[in-house]
């Protein structure tokens, strides 16, 4: 399901000639958000950001060298808007009667976070998670959400919160960030690329509960 507008961490795209002196660099990336969000990381094309900034395509390389640097800092914009959207899920989650179910439904809202955010802003998830996506092996605040937390992060201060209460054993905790974004993510393509890509939202939506049932469950 794709969406055409990027999340609400990205301010609209100015029009021709609107951006204020010295926010050229943040008019051009927010055209290149609008660009990802319409067509993936593909669609990002420097020229066609200048054009949408209102200027010449030469005042662009005082702020991105090519359109390679123009698309990694979109991708840094997108895994952000990411981890907000998972923030979003977990400031909406009830009080639990326990610690345990209380650390479970984090894990669950982390996942849901990050489906969400696929069905709705495919075009920016491609864009986060596809071509050049690594993992850094330290931090970027550039990448984190309001919490200071990227993506991989919340996934992993979800699991540690479980481990704390409990509700997985510390042996099973290693590497198990992986395990559970792998799968959630390998439903998150079926769901967008994939052969699911046509099911409806409602059956999407419980299919997609039912993952996270399992993935909660099986860690």
């Amino acid at each position: 399901m794709a969406e055409n507008t990027p999340p609400s961490r990205t301010r609209a795209v100015p029009a021709r000639g609107s951006y204020r002196h010295g926010d050229l660099r943040r008019a051009l990336l927010e055209a290149g958000l609008a660009l990802a969000a319409e067509g993936g990381p593909d669609a990002v094309v420097l020229r066609e950001a200048t054009r949408r900034a209102g200027v010449a395509p030469n005042a662009a390389y005082r702020h991105f060298a090519n359109r390679e640097d123009l698309l990694d800092a979109v991708r840094t914009a997108a895994v952000a808007a990411v981890a907000e959207a998972m923030e979003v899920r977990m400031a909406q989650l009830p009080v639990q009667p326990d610690a345990v179910a209380q650390a479970r439904a984090r894990v669950r809202a982390v996942g849901a976070g990050y489906l969400g955010f696929a069905r709705a802003h495919t075009g920016l998830f491609r864009t986060a998670f596809g071509g050049r996506f690594a993992l850094a092996t330290t931090p970027d605040p550039a990448k984190a959400g309001r919490s200071g937390l990227d993506p991989f992060r919340h996934l992993g201060a979800a699991l540690d919160a479980l481990v704390a209460t409990g509700a997985l054993p510390q042996e099973r905790r290693p590497g198990a960030e992986f395990l559970a974004w792998s799968t959630v993510h390998g439903l998150a393509l079926l769901l967008i690329d994939g052969p699911l890509r046509g099911l409806p939202a409602e059956q999407a939506e419980a299919l997609g509960g039912r993952l996270l049932d399992m993935v909660e469950r099986g860690l």
